[in-house]
């Protein structure tokens, strides 16, 4: 979704240089409210016109601890409900996180495998990877049944795809030809 990272984009920034004295903290916070402004329901919620800004604020920094001891965190999430901004969050803290990382001279991995990494395996895997990349990456790991087998590491905008479904969609493709 182009047009979220676009409207995101200037807020992660802006909090990035704003929260540059404390950026862990920051990250928690912003993590925080990112999982809370996924809900579904909070989302319609504050859609609603029967529903104040100032009362779908007070709703998440009630349940959001680490945000409530933050005002740059109740800066932020009053200007995001003002603009109606709300569903841009996850993105913001997607976005905030990559620049922490890229700071910090890391970059995030996702690997999507068919079948649970052991801990040697995935060790061995990374550095590969960070070879691969030429940076250091934070590693998750993500089980999706549907590549067959092999892996598909996502870093950044970077996709490397050895998975069997992608050979598989190779050939294919190859076959119609």
């Amino acid at each position: 979704m182009a047009e979220l990272a676009t409207i995101a984009r200037p807020y992660a920034e802006a909090l990035f240089q704003a929260a540059s004295a404390d950026l862990n903290a920051a990250s928690l916070w912003i993590q925080e409210l990112s999982e809370i402004a996924s809900n579904a329901e909070l989302q319609a919620l504050a859609a609603n016109p029967n529903f104040t800004v100032a009362q779908v604020f007070d709703l998440i920094v009630g349940v959001a601890p680490e945000a409530s001891k933050s005002e740059q965190a109740k800066n932020l999430l009053q200007t995001v409900l003002q603009n109606r901004r709300l569903s841009v969050l996850p993105e913001i803290a997607s976005q905030f996180q990559a620049l922490k990382n890229a700071q910090a001279g890391f970059s995030d991995a996702v690997i999507h495998s068919a079948f649970p990494i052991d801990s040697a395996a995935l060790n061995e895997l990374g550095a590969l990877l960070e070879t691969k990349f030429k940076r250091k990456l934070n590693l998750s790991v993500v089980i999706n049944e549907e590549l067959i087998g092999g892996v598909r590491v996502v870093v950044g905008d970077e996709v490397l795809d050895t998975s069997v479904k992608a050979r598989l969609e190779q050939m294919k493709a190859a076959l119609i030809v």
